[in-house]
C-alpha cells in the first residue's frame, strides 16, 4: 500500500500523461471513471471487471508493466469528482466484492487498488498487471480495449498470438539443429572488431577467446547454443532457413524525383555485414547551403546525411523489427531524404514520449537482440541514440527525423535539406527551445499533425498562432526572429480586411463571379494555407456578409454571382 503522498503522486502522474495522451486523452492501458450503477452508468460491478481483464490484454500489447482503471475522475475533463464506490465495504450479493471480483478474475493476476481522499473527491485507483503468456479473463471472456473501446478479444488473432507469446523473447530462443559452422567467419571477425571498439579495456582478451567464448561474452549466443539472434547478425545467408517464416533481410531501394524506381538491392544476413553495405550504398551527396549563424557569404558544404544517424536509423529498425510479421527492413533513397521501416508497433507510443524520458527506454520487442546490437556497438545505449538524432539534426539546421506508426510499421523520414530557413533559424536563436518543443515545431514547419494538447501547448507558450490546421509562428518569434513578412505572408489579411476588399470591388465593378472572388483574395489569405482551404475559408466569408445582409448573391458554387444589395 502506497502512503498517501505517494498515492497523490500516482493520480496526478496519470492525469498528466492523459493530457498528453492524444486528442481525447484515451490510452489503450488508462481509463478514467466515475460512479457505479446498474444503469446508465459510468461503469457497473461487472464492468470494472471487464476492464481490468481488458486493460491487463492491453497492457501486454503495448509492451507496458501495468494499465490503470481510476474511478472519481471525469472522462473528459480529468476532473477529480468522487466515486461512489468504497472498496472496503462493497458487496456482490451477500458476497465481499473484492473477493469476487478476484475469483472471476483468471489467470489469478495479482491487481491491486489505492483508495484514498483527493481534494475532496473518493478515488479508487486499480493498478492492474499486464497479462503474461495467456489472455486475461473475466467471467470466463477475454477482453481488450483499442483506443477508446472495450470489446471481447475473440477474432483478434494478431493480439491473441502476442499475449501468448509474451513471455518468451523470440530473439532469445534457441534454434534447434543450428551450429558455429552455420555462422559466417566474416561477420564474426567483424564483431570481434565492434565489440573490442565498445570494450577497448578488453581487446586483449578478446583476441584470446575461442569462438564460442567470445559470442557467448557478447550476448549472441546462450551457453553456447545458436539463439535467433546469432542467425540474425551473424547467420551465413543459406542459414535464414533455421528462422523461417521470419525474415532477415534489408531491401535499399533509390528512387528518382519522379517517384520511379532507379536501383535496388536486397541484402540477406548476417546483419552484422548487410548494415554495412546498406550504408555504403546509400549516396554520400554534398548540400550546400547559408548557415544564418556563421555569418558569412560563403556557403557550407557538407555531408547529407549524418553517417551516425543513417546507422542508428538502420540498426534501430534492425533491432525492433517484429520478425514475427516475415518482413524486410527497408531503406528506400529519394533525393533529398532517407526513408527507413519496419514491420511493428513503436513501444514507447510516441516520440515525445522518448524525448521527455530522463532514462533509455525500458521495454524492446526484441531484448536478447538489442542487447547484443549495444554490446557490439550497432546501435546506442537503448534509446538514448534517438535522442541523439534529434540534436544532430537540429545541429545542422536541418528538419528533425519524423516518425510515423501506420499502417502496423515504424517508418522514419531523415532529410539532407534545410526546408524552412525561417523555422531553423528560429530554434538555433532560441536556446530555450526544449527538444520536445523543438520536434512539435519540427511537424508544424512539416506540415503533420498535432493533437490538441500539443497546439494548446505551444499557444500558451507562445510559440504558434493561428487555426490548427494552419499553425504560424508567433508574432513575438517572428518579429524577434527577423521574418515580419513571412509572418504576415503566412497569416493573410483579417477577415474583416479581406470584406472591404470585396466591398470595394462591388463598388468599382457591381457585380463579381465566384472565381472572381477567389483571384481577388488569392494573394490576400495565408500562403499556408491549400487550395481547398482557401476555397473554403472564402466560402465562409462570402456567407457571414450574405447574412449580415452586405451582399447578394444569385447561382451557386463557381457559378454564383454577388453583388450589393440594391438598396445600398
Amino acid at each position: 500500500m502506497r502512503t498517501l503522498e505517494e498515492q497523490y503522486e500516482l493520480l496526478e502522474s496519470l492525469l498528466d500523461i492523459a493530457r498528453k495522451g492524444g486528442e481525447n486523452g484515451e490510452l489503450d492501458w488508462l481509463e478514467f471513471k466515475t460512479n457505479i450503477a446498474e444503469q446508465k452508468a459510468s461503469i457497473t460491478y461487472e464492468g470494472v471487471g471487464e476492464y481490468i481483464s481488458g486493460m491487463a490484454n492491453s497492457a501486454c500489447i503495448r509492451y507496458k508493466d501495468y494499465a490503470y482503471l481510476v474511478l472519481g475522475v471525469e472522462d473528459a475533463t480529468w476532473k477529480p469528482v468522487g466515486t461512489n464506490l468504497y472498496m472496503q465495504s462493497a458487496k456482490r450479493g451477500n458476497q465481499d466484492y473484492q473477493l469476487w471480483l478476484r475469483t472471476s478474475i483468471s489467470p489469478r493476476i495479482r491487481f491491486e487498488f489505492e483508495e484514498f481522499e483527493y481534494k475532496g473527491a473518493h478515488i479508487v485507483i486499480f493498478e492492474i498487471p499486464a497479462a503474461a503468456g495467456e489472455p486475461v479473463t473475466f467471467n470466463g471472456v477475454a477482453y481488450i480495449r483499442i483506443n477508446s473501446n472495450l470489446t471481447k478479444l475473440k477474432g483478434y488473432t494478431e493480439y491473441i498470438r502476442q499475449i501468448y507469446s509474451s513471455q518468451q523473447d523470440w530473439s532469445a530462443q534457441i534454434v534447434k539443429d543450428a551450429t558455429l559452422d552455420d555462422l559466417d567467419p566474416a561477420a564474426i571477425k567483424r564483431a570481434r572488431e565492434l565489440y573490442k571498439d565498445k570494450h577497448p579495456d578488453l581487446a586483449d582478451d578478446v583476441d584470446s577467446w575461442n569462438d564460442r567464448t567470445f559470442l557467448n561474452k557478447a550476448k549472441v549466443t546462450r551457453g553456447g547454443r545458436i539463439t535467433n539472434t546469432a542467425i540474425i547478425l551473424l547467420g551465413k545467408e543459406e542459414s535464414e532457413v533455421f528462422i523461417s517464416p521470419a525474415v532477415s533481410k534489408i531491401r535499399w531501394i533509390l528512387k528518382g524525383t519522379d517517384g520511379v524506381e532507379r536501383d535496388y538491392r536486397i541484402l540477406p544476413c548476417p546483419m552484422v555485414l548487410a548494415v554495412d553495405e546498406t550504408f555504403n550504398l546509400i549516396r554520400k551527396l554534398k548540400y550546400r547551403y547559408i548557415n544564418p549563424n556563421l555569418r558569412t557569404l560563403f556557403p557550407d558544404e557538407i555531408d547529407m546525411y549524418e553517417p551516425y544517424i543513417i546507422r542508428e536509423s538502420l540498426n534501430n529498425a534492425v533491432a525492433h523489427q517484429d520478425y514475427s510479421k516475415s518482413g524486410m527492413v527497408n531503406v528506400v533513397e529519394f533525393d533529398d531524404h532517407l526513408l527507413f521501416t519496419n514491420l511493428g508497433s513503436f513501444i514507447p507510443g510516441s516520440i515525445q514520449a522518448v524525448l521527455q524520458a530522463d532514462s533509455p527506454w525500458e521495454k524492446n520487442r526484441n531484448r536478447f537482440l538489442a542487447q547484443a546490437m549495444v554490446e557490439l556497438k550497432m546501435v546506442d545505449t537503448i534509446g538514448s541514440g534517438i535522442k541523439k538524432m534529434f540534436r544532430l539534426q537540429k545541429k545542422r539546421l536541418f528538419p528533425l527525423p519524423d516518425y510515423d506508426f501506420k499502417g502496423g510499421r515504424v517508418t522514419v523520414t531523415v532529410y539532407g535539406r534545410i526546408i524552412d530557413m525561417n523555422y531553423t533559424t528560429l530554434l538555433m536563436q532560441n536556446a530555450d527551445i526544449t527538444l520536445g518543443e523543438a520536434e512539435m515545431l519540427n511537424r508544424v514547419q512539416l506540415g503533420k499533425p498535432l493533437s490538441d494538447y500539443e497546439v494548446a501547448y505551444l499557444r500558451k507558450k507562445n510559440l504558434v498562432e493561428g487555426r490548427k490546421n494552419a499553425l504560424v509562428l508567433a508574432k513575438p518569434l517572428a518579429q524577434a526572429a527577423g521574418q515580419k513578412a513571412e509572418y504576415s505572408r503566412h497569416k493573410g489579411l483579417s477577415d474583416k480586411a479581406c470584406e472591404s476588399l470585396i466591398l470595394d470591388a462591388l463598388d468599382d465593378h457591381k457585380e463579381l463571379s465566384r472565381k472572381e472572388i477567389n483571384e481577388l483574395l488569392s494573394k490576400s489569405l495565408s500562403d499556408i494555407l491549400t487550395e481547398k482551404q482557401r476555397y473554403d475559408k472564402i466560402s465562409n466569408l462570402l456567407r457571414k456578409m450574405r447574412l449580415r445582409g452586405d451582399i447578394v448573391n444569385r447561382g451557386a458554387g463557381n457559378v454564383s454571382y454577388w453583388s450589393k444589395p440594391s438598396h445600398s
